[in-house]
Parts: structure tokens; C-alpha cells; sequence
């Protein structure tokens, strides 16, 4: 195995099985009350002086060792997703409709094995605080914990965070500087019209027919309004009205996933959005009511922060360590809000290239994923890495 600190791997079927228990009782956004207890007890086992409450399930645990005054934040995220589960493993969901989809179970037992690691050795000189938040696949866990206080109760010089990605060898990190991740709005456009006969349409104004035109008039915007070289995402994941074929509805709702990596362009979707439903119900006989929620801003990795993250995993595995060519994502991430409070940098580990179950390779937010326990000795001995180098004594 690449070349993982023999205490690591001493505790790596301790590690495995917490992995396994997390999974198989999944807790949705901020009822992780269950994983919460299990992360508090460990930590405070381990020595940690252990804080809860922030974001109702987040725990935060703090060590400090000498006399160093440096201050490092590790985030984990511990939510599950309302998915049902169909991997047929013996550790799978023992809840119905929930699974760990997406990793998170993978993530906590990682920071904990470096957390317990970290208090055992005591390497280091400084202030360091392990981030178990809640929330991240829904309700921004993270904004919670930044505005009931974080960072002001929890000081950090600078702040990371990692997330396993399917499809990319185990073993292998991915870094880049600045905008790493998309912004993700949710946007909830009413159509109201005049409801009427099927058989009679010149009598009513249908919704129907004005959502149908607000669904292509939408796509042009990236396609004829968004500079092609920019990112922008706007898909129609949901839409719903009427009852029977031959009653035309009064409303139809629509429900908008809206993605950009850059804040100009977040807030010209924004305006265009609204501008286009509005016309487009308009020009039909129709009015269109645009709810529009801001989500996440995008993901934007400090240089320095990243560098320095990059330094520690190259410094550790070589060119081999690295995945070459990171590019953005529209995907989405919570942990943007750390990174507008606290410098820092969010990154990628492989999960693997196999088969689903054993080596990740089936895709996040699918109900036959799993984590990769390969993964968890690796990037637990990452994180020590990067907290010693951070934290070193002076």
C-alpha cells in the first residue's frame, strides 16, 4: 500500500469497521444525531476538548499541543442522502430510503483516524480544530456553522476539506487553485393561467403550453446569453401540473438546478432567469411567479492554501501522488462558505476504478456506491501529513 504511517495502518480494521457502522445507520441533513454522539465520544476518548450544538449536529473537537500559535481547521461532512440503498453489502443501510451515497461515512472515519492519531503522537505545535458538520447535501450545514459562530469560537488560520471522487485511482489527490466547484441555486417558477376544457382551449390560457416555452426559452440563455466561455448550467429537474387530459390546468410548477462558477455569472442567471419565465408567461396570456433561492456560492481554493496542500501530498507520493490537469466542476459544495470566512482549499482523493462496491466505481448519488476502504488509510495518513507540516514546532 502507498506508503501509509504504520500507526495508520495499525488501527485500519478499527477504522474500516466505524466506517461500516456510519454506513449502515445513515442520518439525513441535521438529524445525524447518532453519528454526532459517535464522533463526540471518540474524540473526547481521544483527549479532544469536544464542543457541540453548532448546526444542532456539528461537533467540533479541539487539541492543543505546545506552544505554537498556529491554528488549523480539518472539515469532514457526516449527512446521508434520502436514497434508498441497493448494494446487497452486509454493512448496507439498515434505514429505509437512506444511504450514504455520497461518501460522507468515508470522510468522518477519515478525519477521525488522524484526529486519534494526531493525539497519540502529538507532532505538532499549535491549535488544531476537527470539523464534523452536518448538512452538507442539504440546508448548507456549513453556512449554519460560520454564522452561529465557527470560526470565532474556533479560530483558523486556514481551513481544508477533501472529498473522494469515483473514477480516479485510489491513492491519488487532486488540487487546484481558485474556483474549484460551481455555485448551485435552486429556482421554483409558478405558471398561473385560466383553467379550462381540453376541448376548448381558445377559452383558457394555458400554463401548459407557456411552461413548455419557458423550458426552451430557458436553455438559450446559456446557449445565446452566457459568454461560451464560461460555465453556466440551468437544467428543468422538475415539472408538474394538471390532472386529466381534458382539463387544462390553472398552474403548473417547475422546479430549476442553476450552476456557475462565477459570482458575475451566478447574478446575470439570476436576472435573466426571472426576466425570460416572466416574458415568456406573458406573451401567452399567463403570469409566471419566480421564487428564486441562493444557494452555495461557488468553491474557491486560496492559492497559497492549495499550493501548500498540493506541497504536502506531492512531497509525500511524487508526481505519481497527483492527479495532472484538474479542471472545475459543476458540481457543488458547501464548504464554500469556510472558504469566504477562512483561507483554505477543498480537494479531491480517488475512490477507485473497479467494480461499485469494491473499488468506487460506480457514481456518487447512486444507490448502488460505496466508499472505498482502501481509501480511509491514505487519506488519514494525508491529513496528519498536512496537519504536522501546517502545525510544525518552530
Amino acid at each position: 500500500m502507498t506508503d501509509v504511517l504504520p500507526r495508520i495502518l495499525d488501527m485500519n480494521e478499527e477504522i474500516v469497521a466505524l466506517r461500516h457502522r456510519i454506513h449502515a445507520h445513515p442520518e439525513l441533513s441535521l438529524e445525524e444525531h447518532e453519528t454526532s454522539n459517535l464522533v463526540a465520544e471518540r474524540l473526547h476518548a481521544w483527549g479532544y476538548e469536544v464542543h457541540r450544538g453548532l448546526a444542532k449536529t456539528g461537533v467540533v473537537g479541539t487539541l492543543k499541543v505546545g506552544t505554537g500559535t498556529g491554528r488549523l481547521g480539518l472539515r469532514a461532512d457526516m449527512d446521508a442522502l434520502p436514497i434508498k440503498e441497493s448494494t446487497d453489502l452486509p454493512y448496507a443501510s439498515q434505514r429505509e430510503g437512506v444511504m450514504h451515497a455520497c461518501g460522507h461515512d468515508g470522510h468522518t472515519a477519515i478525519l477521525l483516524a488522524a484526529a486519534r492519531y494526531l493525539s497519540e503522537t502529538r507532532q505538532f505545535s499549535g491549535t488544531l480544530n476537527v470539523i464534523f458538520q452536518p448538512a452538507e447535501e442539504r440546508y448548507c450545514g456549513a453556512k449554519i456553522m460560520v454564522d452561529e459562530g465557527l470560526f470565532e469560537k474556533f479560530p483558523c488560520d486556514m481551513v481544508f476539506g477533501l472529498h473522494n471522487r469515483p473514477g480516479e485511482a485510489v491513492g491519488k489527490f487532486g488540487f487546484l487553485p481558485g474556483c474549484f466547484m460551481a455555485s448551485s441555486d435552486t429556482v421554483y417558477i409558478s405558471i398561473h393561467g385560466k383553467g379550462g376544457h381540453g376541448a376548448r382551449p381558445h377559452l383558457a390560457s394555458d400554463p401548459v403550453v407557456a411552461a413548455a416555452h419557458i423550458v426552451i426559452a430557458l436553455q438559450t440563455i446559456v446557449s445565446r446569453n452566457t459568454d461560451p466561455l464560461d460555465t453556466a448550467v440551468i437544467s428543468i429537474g422538475k415539472i408538474h401540473g394538471g390532472t386529466v387530459s381534458n382539463v387544462i390546468p390553472e398552474v403548473v410548477k417547475m422546479t430549476l438546478s442553476v450552476r456557475a462558477l462565477r459570482p458575475e455569472v451566478q447574478q446575470f442567471l439570476h436576472d435573466r432567469i426571472i426576466e425570460v419565465a416572466e416574458s415568456q408567461a406573458l406573451t401567452l396570456g399567463c403570469t409566471a411567479k419566480v421564487d428564486y433561492q441562493w444557494g452555495c456560492p461557488a468553491v474557491v481554493n486560496d492559492p497559497a492554501a492549495t499550493e501548500f496542500a498540493r506541497r504536502v501530498a506531492h512531497g509525500w507520493l511524487g508526481d505519481e501522488g497527483l492527479i495532472p490537469d484538474m479542471l472545475p466542476t459543476a458540481g457543488a459544495e458547501d464548504f464554500s462558505f469556510m472558504l469566504q470566512a477562512v483561507p483554505g482549499s477543498y480537494f479531491i482523493v480517488g475512490n477507485g476504478t473497479g467494480p461499485a462496491h469494491n473499488s468506487g466505481g460506480c457514481g456518487l448519488h447512486n444507490p448502488g456506491y460505496d466508499f472505498n476502504d482502501e481509501c480511509l488509510p491514505i487519506a488519514a495518513t494525508y491529513w496528519v501529513k498536512l496537519a504536522e507540516r501546517f502545525l510544525a514546532p518552530q
